[in-house]
């Protein structure tokens, strides 16, 4: 029987479900579904969450608003450490201004 290899189990561990991350997005999942938008969850290692928006979002004029409703909710939760949006949907000055209101809320 194949066993695997400590750091694989410790890799498995790190990570954050996908599907608690999907759960997650928070009131913007209405407004995806009805816009055809897809989260898509490329990778969730060590609590940093890679991310792009895909389908309906692609190419729409909200997606820095709805990247940054979708980073709010996710950098709440107790095992996320970042959220990258790898198509770079989040501009840097929104992070930041989120970033001020979760440290602001602690």
């Amino acid at each position: 029987m194949f066993e695997r290899p400590p750091y694989a189990q410790q890799y498995e561990a790190d990570m954050v479900d996908k599907q608690v991350i999907l759960d997650s997005v928070g009131p913007v999942q209405a407004v995806l579904d009805a816009h055809d938008g897809v989260v898509n969850v490329l990778d969730t290692t060590a609590g940093v969450i890679s991310i792009s928006l895909e389908g309906g979002c692609t190419g729409c004029s909200a997606t820095p608003m709805t990247a940054m409703q979708i980073y709010y909710s996710l950098m709440k939760l107790e095992d996320v450490n970042d959220v990258i949006f790898v198509n770079g949907e989040l501009p840097a000055y929104m992070r930041a201004f989120i970033d001020d209101k979760i440290g602001g809320e602690s």
